[in-house]
């Protein structure tokens, strides 16, 4: 599985801007229903960008008071949709490429209208482009070339620790030759800003919790974290050789509805509803810090508006424009209640029967190599910069799972 870059050019975004921006005079003279505005200044263009480019994406629809960056109600997001369809240049703002294979085949044949991609699909108008990989340097130039994009959000990885154990030549030729094609568009292509998917799996297996970004993460225990790291470095190299702005999120084990069948929660529903045993691993005995996917989205959404400041050093050189956040929810699960909510969210929402022998399903079984035992994201640095904490409770965030799993496998 390799999702490519999701491309987004804030120039193109202002025609959204001009036709949207008069149907929402209400919502713009409306008070922050934050509670406090962004302590941060926005460029004249962040309303342009955000609109711009959240239209497409479709995960969650935002609007931009002039104050502060807030969800929109529901009556906005209907309006910004069905303005986004008449505008074609407006949702041509976002180019969302995707090779759309490994794991995902796995999915219903649904899954490309569904969940995450449903706002990239059903808008009449979004270009999208499939079968593309960042590892093929040639493909990379040719994207860039021809939309000339001024904000790059990758999220293209080979992701999961215990498959870079069997198969570690994908997350190679993934997460370090296709990221370096990335960067080198990027250095080729003016990019104003760089924003890329880490993992909390650089922490290896650090004692000190919670994660701080000022934590040493020297000691990865699997392939994949050491290539996240790899990302993290290249990114700052290629920001103080070329100047380009670039953030780094470390992303706390993201779930939710259309998420990747390999994550422990996809991969146990799927065994229940066979009818197949479950195994828990290290016995029960492991916090993850899980956070919903609408909270990543809103994160991405509000980092990829605020490139790191270029600015030169004493000696006249660059200092690097390069910042890395934790995005997690700063609450770890155990992994027995983790799957004691999962069940009694499947039983309401109909994936499971009422009277489930939940206990004759399962098994407690040792460490897997490559695992830590928790997980526990410190996300202080986000909450300074950008006024934003992922919040969601995770009942609430496996109900949304359970429900899309009803309406699309059974």
């Amino acid at each position: 599985m390799e999702p490519s870059p999701l491309v987004y050019d804030t120039a193109a975004a202002a025609a959204v801007w001009q036709r949207v921006g008069p149907a929402l005079p209400a919502y713009d003279a409306a008070p922050c229903p934050v509670g406090a505005c962004c302590p941060l200044p926005r460029r004249e263009t962040d309303s342009e960008a955000m609109l711009g480019g959240l239209i497409a994406e479709g995960a969650a629809l935002y609007a931009c008071c002039r104050r502060c960056a807030v969800r929109a109600p529901r009556q906005s997001r209907q309006a910004l949709e069905q303005l986004a369809r008449e505008e074609q240049r407006a949702v041509r703002a976002l180019l969302a490429a995707d090779s759309w294979d490994g794991v995902y085949r796995a999915l219903p044949v649904e899954f490309p209208a569904a969940g995450r991609k449903k706002g990239v699909e059903d808008l009449e108008a979004a270009e999208r482009v499939k079968g593309l990989r960042t590892r093929c340097k040639k493909q990379m130039d040719k994207l860039f070339e021809e939309h000339q994009p001024k904000v790059v959000v990758n999220l293209a990885a080979q992701a999961g620790v215990r498959y870079s154990i069997t198969n570690p030549d994908a997350y190679v030729q993934s997460n370090l030759i296709g990221f370096y094609n990335i960067l080198e568009a990027c250095r080729h292509h003016e990019v104003e800003h760089l924003v890329y998917a880490s993992s909390s799996s650089v922490y290896g297996s650090n004692k000190k919790v919670p994660y701080s970004t000022d934590d040493k993460v020297d000691n990865p225990v699997s392939l994949y974290a050491a290539t996240k790291k790899s990302n993290e470095l290249m990114a700052h190299a290629y920001s103080k050789l070329y100047n380009i702005p670039s953030t780094g999120l470390r992303f706390f084990t993201v779930y939710g509805p259309a998420g990747r069948p390999d994550m422990a929660y996809f991969g146990f529903t799927n065994k229940l509803v066979k009818g197949d045993t479950i195994k828990i691993f290290n016995y029960g005995n492991c916090k993850r810090d899980f956070t919903y996917v609408d909270d990543i989205v809103e994160g991405i959404m509000r980092v990829m508006q605020h490139a790191p400041e270029k600015q030169n050093g004493e000696d006249g050189l660059p200092i690097p424009p390069y910042k890395v956040y934790n995005i997690g929810n700063s609450h770890p699960e155990n992994l027995l209640e983790f799957v004691s909510i999962l069940q009694e969210e499947l039983i309401r929402a109909g994936v499971l029967p009422e009277d489930y022998d939940f206990e004759a399903h399962k098994e407690l079984v040792a460490m897997q190599p490559g695992d830590v035992p928790v997980t526990y994201a410190d996300t202080t640095p986000l909450e300074e910069d950008f006024g934003y904490k992922p919040a969601t409770p995770l009942r609430e965030g496996l109900r949304a799972f359970a429900e899309w799993y009803k309406e699309y496998y059974c």
